[in-house]
């Protein structure tokens, strides 16, 4: 289901999209960040990530508070998420693969590329990276 929503986008877009991998993952381009779909069969889900920099490390509590201000109405259906073990910001979208029409898969994945290609450049901007 999720490689021919891909594939339908791709068309949509008029470019070039890889089908998921072996183990449920792609990655394409989207503006000035990267966006992987991750269909976590085991959990029933689909992921979407586009990293946007590094914590920063100093004014962390600005920082995380910045996060949590954006995630409330500026990601729209994503939110910002930190990876702790690499100590680095994405704009990720969460959801179940159950019931899940083309229209919603594209609407999260433009949404979760333009967050992040929006956000990466001011948030650097403002915290360093």
């Amino acid at each position: 289901m999720v490689n021919a929503y891909l594939a339908r986008f791709a068309s949509r877009a008029g470019t070039e999209i890889p089908p998921l991998d072996e183990s449920g993952y792609m990655q394409m381009r989207k503006g000035s960040v990267n966006v992987s779909v991750n269909v976590l069969e085991d959990h029933g889900v689909l992921l979407f990530l586009a990293p946007v920099m590094k914590v920063p490390k100093l004014r962390r509590e600005d920082f995380y508070r910045r996060l949590l201000e954006l995630s409330f109405l500026a990601t729209s259906d994503a939110s910002f998420a930190i990876d702790a073990q690499k100590e680095e910001v994405f704009v990720r979208a969460l959801r179940r693969l159950s019931s899940l029409d083309y229209e919603e898969f594209e609407d999260l994945l433009d949404t979760v590329g333009k967050v992040a290609d929006s956000w990466d450049d001011a948030l650097r901007e403002e915290f360093g990276s």
